[in-house]
């Protein structure tokens, strides 16, 4: 089941707007190639050279272009200004309080999306380079470090509750990477050294949307949008998105689990 234009079924609260703006631009660059190829047309009809034979230097007078010309600018600025600027803005500027947000750090890799949640006192906990062990702790996560103590991380698994603003810091580990979230209108590269945040609201959970296309083995993918390496074509992690109560169970569920590992570490 698609949405507009062919696109998958919107599952964020600003998706619409974005295929809103992607359906003007669309409308507005099929009005230009069917005018541009009449004009073509027209012109090869109109100054034929059995028509005219012989050569006119003093040419078309009419100002016909320079107004159509005039007229694609005018409905190009009000494209930018009336619809892309504003939904730029929203998106950078105008982030949700973190208070009132799931805030999650995403870190890119070759060829993995690690996931890392703060815990229950919402801090995030220290990470030292020297800690990182590819297979037990890619991120470098110091468990020693009391904010770390209920940190709770996976690899290409991000779960997510339904309603609720999300803020996603992302990074990458190596090279760039872009985190692409086709059903949510999601995309930003991920640049070593810098973090990026990022914030959008899920609107549909998993089950629903599972209901909504028929196909039982939905799932929401994490995609790798730039080119990264031989093993790009593998990069690909998945969102569950949650009832609250679905989310809470599932953290519960992870944070149980750090026992254990909080034992090893010690």
């Amino acid at each position: 089941m698609l949405g507009t234009m062919g696109l998958p079924v919107a599952a964020s609260a600003h998706a619409a707007e974005v295929d809103q703006t992607m359906v003007i631009v669309h409308v507005l660059m099929a009005l230009l190639f069917v005018g541009w190829i009449a004009f073509f047309a027209y012109v090869l009809y109109r100054f034929r050279a059995k028509k005219n034979p012989v050569a006119d230097y003093a040419g078309v007078k009419s100002h016909t272009s320079t107004y159509l010309e005039i007229a694609v600018a005018i409905v190009e600025a009000v494209l930018l200004i009336g619809f892309s600027f504003p939904l730029w803005a929203k998106r950078v500027d105008q982030f949700p309080a973190r208070e009132s947000a799931t805030v999650v750090r995403v870190i890119g890799e070759q060829f993995a999306w690690n996931i890392h949640y703060p815990g229950p006192d919402g801090k995030f906990g220290k990470t030292d380079i020297k800690l990182i062990d590819v297979q037990n702790n890619p991120l470098g996560l110091d468990r020693s470090d009391p904010d770390a103590k209920d940190d709770v991380t996976t690899v290409n698994q991000l779960h997510l509750p339904v309603g609720k603003p999300v803020i996603v810091e992302l990074s990458s580990k190596d090279v760039i990477h872009s985190f692409n979230l086709t059903e949510f209108r999601v995309k930003q590269d991920a640049i070593p050294g810098l973090r990026i945040p990022l914030w959008f609201v899920p609107t549909i959970t998993t089950d629903d949307m599972r209901k909504q296309v028929n196909d039982p083995e939905f799932v929401y993918e994490i995609a790798c949008a730039q080119l990264c390496g031989l093993g790009h074509y593998s990069m690909r992690g998945y969102v569950t998105i949650d009832t609250p109560e679905q989310f809470q169970t599932w953290m519960d569920g992870e944070e149980k689990k750090l026992t254990g590992e909080d034992a090893a570490w010690n």
